[in-house]
């Protein structure tokens, strides 16, 4: 396509089988997907569709059984074990559904444990500001709300400036007004950074923030769309 972002990841015929006793679980099924620089991309499907496998396997948390993985010239199913933490170190912020934050850190402390291992980290404080804490940065988790909490890790996630933001279930525990709050957070890291998201969710009114959005079944693409317009995360309810 003329003119359009160039092909950050590009997924071939991708499987993954879980070996379960001596049942084989199938949580990939011939998966071929290309992933556009800056696309925020919303990923739909009951528990069990391969979400999160699909997710793993584009953050190098997991390889595939079979198929390619690439990531820009690099072919992530060929990479060692120092390649894939080189990958994940320097080009991919995850953003769990847990927060993961240390009691004992600060918000401000707590960012800056990820700008210690890469090369041009953002400034703690800058990350915190861009999701929007600034006030809370001297704060324990403990005196945070759980969606400051996710806006901690979001911006701990961002302070490396990775390529791309993978987020799985970012909103799973939290209500919806401070849900909100959240996809904010995330949609102004996509727009203002230009970082690649996908965003795994269970709730289909988040795909009104997409570009595109993959539903996935059975450890398969079952559907893709593009909504007719992007919708600000203050314009969805659930």
């Amino acid at each position: 396509m003329p003119g359009a972002p160039p092909v950050v990841f590009s997924l071939k015929d991708v499987t993954k089988v879980y070996r379960m006793g001596e049942v084989d679980v199938h949580a990939l099924r011939g998966i071929s997907l290309d992933v556009r620089a800056g696309e925020f991309i919303v990923l739909l499907g009951p528990s069990g569709s391969g979400k999160s496998t699909l997710l793993n396997i584009v953050g190098g948390l997991d390889t595939p059984t079979s198929g390619h993985v690439n990531y820009l010239d690099h072919d992530l199913t060929e990479a060692t074990e120092p390649e894939l933490t080189e990958y994940r170190r320097h080009h991919v912020g995850f953003v769990f559904q847990f927060y993961n934050l240390i009691p004992s850190l600060t918000a401000c402390e707590n960012v800056a444990l990820v700008t210690d291992i890469v090369r041009e980290p953002m400034k703690p404080e800058d990350a915190l500001d861009l999701v929007g804490l600034t006030p809370r940065r001297d704060h324990f988790p403990s005196q945070l709300s759980g969606g400051e909490q996710q806006r901690v890790a979001i911006a701990r996630a961002i302070a490396k400036r990775p390529d791309v933001l993978l987020c799985d279930e970012p909103t799973g525990a939290l209500d919806l007004t401070t849900g909100v709050v959240v996809l904010e957070a995330i949609a102004r890291v996509n727009r203002e950074l230009g970082t690649t998201t996908l965003v795994i969710t269970h709730n289909a009114a988040v795909s009104g923030m997409a570009d595109r959005v993959l539903r996935l079944g059975d450890g398969r693409i079952v559907g893709e769309e593009k909504p007719a317009r992007k919708l600000t995360p203050s314009e969805i309810s659930w």
